[in-house]
């Protein structure tokens, strides 16, 4: 519990112990009410002077003005009938015992959620000129200063590693409890926390501008970016406070002057004000206002736990009605890194066709030399290599050991007028040539990511409806990967604007039969991410593109968080239903039992505090997702 927390649980018991002493009081008339007073102002006095200031600002119609205007009344009610107060302190007492719950209640969630997302830096360490360390706050640290990372401590900022090797923790931004090994020349990002090595690390940004800073924002203003179901809860407070108001007003005044004048009977008064007030107090709107953006909030953290951070409730609920999901291919469902996947119709021996390949095309940053160079696995010495030259659209030829090689497409095997063979697999074609005879064929392909298929399979158990696939690739490679992956429609061949073309198309075709959302890596799918009713960004980790183009970013590469961020969703939106009929339907309930005088004050207060707590209880239900 927090100070003030303490400090209303002690007005409660010395306003409880109070009232059991002045039951044992012979006091009477005016000394009586000055002695219950005591206990009601102890007990009320916050609620008597937050009614009092809406008053002022004209914001009179909230909970607190029901509460001040109803116990007043009691008050009033107790001296007409004799001096019987308790039921006035009682409402009040019952009524600040639930707002104490759900204080804390609201509270504990808040600092779950801050505990989990506690990844905020205190220090960074700078060398100092002796070799000893200056710790300094992170705002103050420069783009390519050499900052130590200490085991045990958390990365300040982003960066890249200069010495040193150690296991990262991710599981703040990710979710996921592996640690990821690091070494000279790795980009690591801020938030993770160094389990064992000591690393030197350049920075890469300014604190501000780092993955850590950014999330923190992200999480801190979801709340702001609001749903309808929370915009319908302030709208209906709005509304259904005045009326309450009114309504009671009516019944306090029009069945008194129905008897008087109508019926010539006793008015009775003090019967009807009585059942205006607890009419006052029952309506009182706490469990909808408080319980409603309570679950979203508990949604979204329960989602940030995960590693899914939701940039608002409004994409939270949207993400609860998504029935289409469309994908990006590169980097989203696969790997995006090309990588060697076999040899055929070779003529020498596997490794001697990757080391000619690779030697000729060392001189080359491009991709596919790259995966050439990496499946190679050797170090490359430049003197075994001469006469490099680059045939434009086809490939390269260099002299390799003494001996003439050709690495390339068919084009340049048709220019040099070598047979070659046709690949049945899918990927990109090198072919090779050793002095003029076909040598092999090395396949270049991006590999699928290995969780891709059981991602696509959660999200039909899931309920969404239709999945698509666009990407730039030929057709042929596109087909084969929608097909091993499950998805049901592939696009393919697409430029950028192509690809929002197809997003508007699929919008068109789909509209008032669920949400649409696209998946794609955040850094080149900008516009189509901004075209799709959410965009999700995947494989974003320490990627400021996605974390500002997206309306959910997935803080690490599995594409199976997707499926879970939908089930979140909905058990949040679920749960937002049911508190919404439960409190108005037992709020309704209760007013017309009051209304015909089958119910009492007390009765009122504990149906009132009652729901607020079970909708407080029920709301908070949505962190508990490990087992989605």
């Amino acid at each position: 519990m927090n100070r003030k927390q303490k400090k209303m649980l002690a007005r409660i018991l010395v306003t409880a112990a109070l009232l059991v002493i002045l039951h044992f009081v012979p006091a009477e008339g005016w000394l009586r009410f000055g002695l219950y007073l005591i206990p009601y102002l102890l007990i009320g006095y916050d609620i008597l002077r937050k009614a009092g200031k809406g008053i002022r600002n004209r914001q009179v119609f909230d909970e607190n003005f029901l509460m001040a205007v109803a116990t007043v009344g009691a008050m009033a009610l107790g001296i007409w009938r004799g001096g019987d107060y308790t039921e006035a302190i009682g409402v009040m007492l019952f009524y600040q015992v639930g707002e104490w719950f759900q204080s804390y209640a609201v509270n504990k969630s808040r600092r779950d959620i801050g505990q989990l997302m506690d990844i905020r830096p205190d220090y960074a360490n700078l060398e100092t000129e002796d070799g000893g360390l200056e710790q300094v706050d992170p705002d103050e640290v420069e783009v390519g200063t050499v900052i130590v990372v200490q085991p045990g401590e958390r990365v300040p900022i982003d960066g890249v590693v200069l010495d040193g090797e150690s296991t990262l923790n991710t599981s703040a931004l990710t979710g996921e409890s592996l640690p990821r090994a690091v070494g000279p020349g790795d980009e690591i990002i801020s938030g993770c926390i160094n389990l064992n090595g000591r690393l030197r690390v350049r920075t890469t940004q300014v604190f501000e501008e780092s993955t850590v800073s950014k999330i923190l924002d992200l999480v801190e203003n979801a709340s702001s970016r609001k749903s309808r179901s929370e915009n319908f809860i302030s709208r209906f407070a709005r509304v259904y406070t005045p009326a309450v108001c009114a309504a009671a007003l009516v019944l306090a005044v029009l069945p008194p002057l129905v008897r008087l004048v109508g019926l010539g009977m006793a008015p009775m008064w003090g019967e009807w004000i009585y059942r205006a007030l607890t009419f006052l107090v029952v309506s009182c709107p706490c469990a909808l206002v408080i319980s409603i953006p309570l679950s979203f909030f508990a949604g979204i953290g329960g989602a940030s736990q995960a590693g899914i951070l939701v940039k608002g409730s409004n994409y939270l609920e949207a993400l609860a009605q998504t029935r289409c999901v469309v994908f990006d291919k590169t980097g989203t469902l696969t790997q995006g890194v090309f990588q060697v996947t076999g040899v055929y119709h070779n003529t020498l021996p596997e490794e001697d066709l990757l080391a000619y390949a690779a030697l000729a095309e060392s001189a080359s940053s491009h991709p596919i030399s790259k995966s050439l160079q990496s499946a190679y696995g050797k170090p490359l010495d430049s003197r075994r290599v001469a006469e490099i030259r680059e045939e434009s659209g086809q490939g390269v030829t260099a002299l390799v050991d003494g001996h003439r090689v050709a690495a390339g497409n068919h084009r340049l095997m048709e220019a040099l007028g070598i047979p070659w063979e046709s690949g049945e697999q899918m990927g990109t074609i090198v072919h090779v040539a050793v002095d003029g005879q076909y040598a092999g064929q090395i396949v270049i392909s991006d590999v699928v990511k290995p969780t891709a298929r059981q991602a696509v399979e959660a999200l039909k158990r899931a309920g969404v409806e239709e999945t698509v696939m666009l990407t730039g690739d030929l057709q042929p490679v596109a087909e084969q990967v929608a097909g091993e992956l499950g998805i049901g429609q592939v696009y393919s061949q697409l430029l950028p604007g192509d690809k929002v073309a197809q997003v508007e198309d699929l919008l068109a075709r789909r509209a008032g039969r669920g949400k649409v959302a696209f998946v794609g890596d955040g850094i080149n799918d900008a516009p189509v991410l901004a075209r799709a009713d959410i965009g999700i960004a995947m494989g974003a980790m320490g990627s400021d593109a996605a974390i500002e183009a997206a309306d959910v970013v997935l803080m690490d590469d599995d594409p199976r968080k997707l499926a879970k961020a939908i089930r979140i969703s909905r058990k949040c939106l679920g749960i937002v239903r049911q508190n919404i009929v439960f409190a108005i339907g037992i709020k309704v309930l209760c007013l017309l039992l009051v209304a015909v005088g089958l119910a009492g004050m007390w009765l009122a207060v504990f149906a009132d505090v009652g729901v607020m707590i079970l909708a407080v209880l029920n709301a908070i239900r949505v962190m508990f997702v490990k087992n989605l």
